[in-house]
């Protein structure tokens, strides 16, 4: 009996794409020791938070507004081209007051009384420190641990190194989310939640806030789920002998990614869908919430991502970016995320996932000292500043209630307690369980990892 290719494929196709996924989705490696968070949500607020307003209480400097800067302590600082026509290089303290928060006593803006009210869980790093000192260099060397395009993000390298503990959700999301006031300032590139070398399964996948929250998810009219099945088995029937004809592992990425995207058809809808979180839970999130796209509502979905399991998520927050015009943008900024930020660390606490769930609250650099441009104690902008700057952690094996580091008197240079960027990842990877120094992956003859040529455990922080 002789049956048509097509009665072939329905016939040993069913299942394949299923067998391929259990296969695919299996993590790539166990933890090489035991890990104290299980998974990350990165807050990452692009475009440069001012650490002079925000996170790092500089008295010293409060008295000495439009004194210039010492050349003890400027010394051979690179400036960028925004400042390079300025004469002189003026103190500008901050017009925003200060005040110390919990038992601990961590100093905070009066920009963030919300997040002044979790002071008690946060570890504060005031000695962080990049060589970056323009945007996209920045950001991508904090994303994937070199200034130059092409390296695999954090995500990707987590997701390579642990895999999934969610086989209907892929292990690194993307959010994006709009600043209250429109001004995104700093475009963002997808390749900094790309794969770069590593099979491109690693690679982040974004979620949207209107229409379908991943591109192309929804079957196209006339399609039904049944016959979507059918149409996966097939496909995964012809990728499968193409394999093992061609042997190229983008072909094995292939089926499991239409695998993954088969199953999120099912397991999105009703994890976007925040309709029946109760009232006090949205009412901690601020009324933002209910907004699509907006910081508030990303916070609560990272949240109900993070119970799903997904090991990475990056939430993107644009807008900091304040050569100019900082008092004025500034404070609709910190509204935006100030709330949303300490209900999620709230929010995870009360359900018990604070304890392994890795908080991370920054950008890629702080901001000057002096001001950039024409300035008044209450009117001014500040450059980019890569020398020191402040982000805050919570949960997830740090230390609570710590103030590790500390800046000059100035704010403008690391005094003590300095974290490199590649410090950071370290530690990012330790508390996953992972030794940033085994986390490797061949390609073009050298052996990477997120770290590149350096990298310590912040061991001083590690609970």
């Amino acid at each position: 009996m002789t049956i048509s290719r097509r009665e072939l494929l329905a016939r040993t196709g069913f299942g394949l794409g299923t067998a391929a996924l259990s296969a695919l989705a299996a993590p790539k490696a166990s933890p090489h020791f035991a890990p104290k968070a299980k998974r990350v949500i990165f807050l990452f607020q692009a475009g440069g938070p001012s650490h002079l307003d925000l996170l790092d209480h500089k008295p010293f400097i409060k008295n000495r507004f439009n004194e210039d800067i010492p050349p003890s302590i400027f010394g051979t600082q690179r400036i960028t081209g925004m400042v390079a026509h300025q004469d002189r290089f003026p103190v500008m303290p901050t017009m925003y007051g200060f005040k110390q928060h919990g038992q601990c006593g961590q100093w905070l803006s009066d920009l963030l009384p919300e997040t002044g009210k979790i002071a008690n869980e946060l570890c504060v790093l005031r000695g962080m420190h990049t060589e970056a000192i323009n945007h996209d260099p920045a950001i991508t060397f904090i994303q994937t641990g070199s200034q130059l395009p092409g390296r695999p993000s954090m995500g990707a390298w987590v997701d390579y190194g642990l895999g999934s503990e969610n086989a209907n959700l892929p292990a690194f999301v993307v959010l994006n989310s709009t600043p209250s006031n429109g001004m995104a300032d700093q475009g963002l590139l997808a390749r900094l939640w790309g794969a770069g070398f590593l099979p491109s399964r690693y690679q982040g996948v974004q979620f949207r806030s209107g229409g379908d929250a991943v591109l192309h998810l929804s079957n196209p009219p006339g399609i039904s789920r049944e016959q979507r099945r059918g149409q996966l088995d097939g496909l995964a029937a012809l990728n499968k002998r193409l394999h093992e004809r061609v042997g190229d592992p983008e072909i094995e990425t292939r089926i499991a990614q239409y695998e993954m995207a088969f199953r999120m058809q099912a397991s999105v809808p009703e994890l976007v869908d925040a309709s029946k979180e109760p009232e006090h839970v949205l009412a901690m999130y601020g009324e933002d919430v209910k907004k699509p796209g907006s910081f508030a509502a990303n916070c609560l979905l990272a949240r109900r991502l993070a119970e799903r399991d997904v090991r990475f998520i990056q939430l993107y927050h644009r807008g900091w970016d304040h050569h100019g015009g900082l008092t004025e943008k500034m404070p609709s900024l910190a509204r935006d995320v100030d709330g949303p930020s300490a209900a999620l660390v709230r929010d995870l606490k009360q359900r018990g996932m604070l304890d392994d769930t890795l908080v991370i609250w920054g950008g890629e650099f702080g901001r000057t000292p002096y001001a950039q441009g024409p300035s008044k104690p209450d009117s001014y902008g500040r450059d980019h500043h890569g020398r020191v700057f402040s982000l805050w952690m919570a949960g997830g094996g740090v230390k609570r209630g710590l103030s590790y580091g500390a800046s000059d008197e100035y704010g403008f240079n690391v005094a003590e307690g300095g974290v490199h960027v590649h410090d950071l990842q370290a530690t990012i990877l330790h508390l996953l369980g992972i030794d940033h120094l085994r986390l490797t992956y061949l390609f073009q003859g050298r052996q990477f990892r997120l770290t590149d040529v350096h990298g310590r455990v912040v061991k001083e922080i590690l609970a």
